[in-house]
């Protein structure tokens, strides 16, 4: 799995909704339940229980979704002494919730650092080109109608699952997947691991195709776990709603700018062709 680090592929605009997004994410993550802790390194059963009743009240269930019902019963954010010890402790919502509106919710949620930082790198790396080529309204709109079509499709995979889905993976797959569709041929720096992380620049099309088909495996069930977390299938499905949305666009979107006179981030010689990473 390569890392990307920077694009070469200037753009017109300043991309306000996208540093928007990712903003908003950090927020988001910051006020969830047990993150704080996490940075102390303090944890226990009331930070999980209260981690539970949040992610049971702002998160897409793929059941919920499905059927338009919510649980009679949810956990409360309290811990509570039961017949088998200490637990969360369950009753009635006190509150509403909408499990269309809730796919909105879940694109700001993350379970992890990691998780929320590797989201952010890749919005941040290949958002800019898409709402550049949209412009910020557009561009708005996309990333929602992305988040959808990945988050329902999963859930109609997976109808009978109360496992909560967080995350904006599907939606930035979905800028992945326009951003191939209209620069295929743009250089990318990325990094990649052997022994050491060597940078490389390589055209679009090889980073992130090789990114989808790594995703369409694990999303057979190849090379993961069954106890594996991660939604592949949202990431797919995301990623192919992004072309699908973009594909009417690239014939008007202009090429990338060809790199000239850098080799692995250093000005060739005068005279020494350019090579191609």
């Amino acid at each position: 799995m390569v890392i990307p680090v920077h694009d070469v592929n200037p753009v017109r605009r300043t991309p306000f909704v996208t540093y928007a997004l990712i903003c908003a994410n950090f927020v988001v993550f910051l006020a969830t339940p047990g993150v704080v802790d996490s940075l102390t390194g303090e944890s226990g059963l009331a930070q999980l229980c209260r981690l539970q009743a949040f992610l049971d009240q702002w998160a897409a269930v793929p059941q919920e979704m499905i059927h338009q019902q919510t649980p009679p019963v949810v956990p409360t954010g309290d811990v509570g002494l039961g017949p088998q010890g200490p637990g969360c402790v369950v009753g009635p919502p006190d509150y509403d919730k909408s499990p269309p509106l809730s796919v909105v919710t879940a694109m700001f949620l993350h379970g992890s650092w990691l998780h929320l930082l590797g989201n952010m790198l890749f919005l941040l790396i290949f958002g800019n080109n898409i709402e550049d080529r949209l412009g910020h309204v557009r561009y708005l709109l996309f990333y929602g109608a992305c988040g959808y079509a990945a988050a329902y499709v999963y859930a109609l995979a997976n109808n009978t699952s109360d496992d909560p889905l967080i995350g904006a993976s599907g939606a930035i797959a979905g800028v992945l997947g326009a951003y191939l569709v209209l620069y295929p041929k743009a250089r990318v720096w990325v990094l990649v691991p052997f022994l050491i992380f060597l940078p490389l620049r390589l055209p679009a099309w090889i980073v992130l195709g090789s990114w989808f088909v790594l995703q369409a495996v694990y999303s057979s069930g190849a090379g993961v776990s069954a106890a594996g977390t991660v939604a592949y299938l949202a990431h797919v499905a995301g990623f192919l709603a992004g072309m699908i949305l973009a594909w009417p666009l690239r014939r008007g979107t202009p090429p990338p700018p060809e790199p000239r006179g850098l080799l692995f981030g250093r000005r060739a010689r005068p005279g020494r062709p350019e090579r191609q990473g």
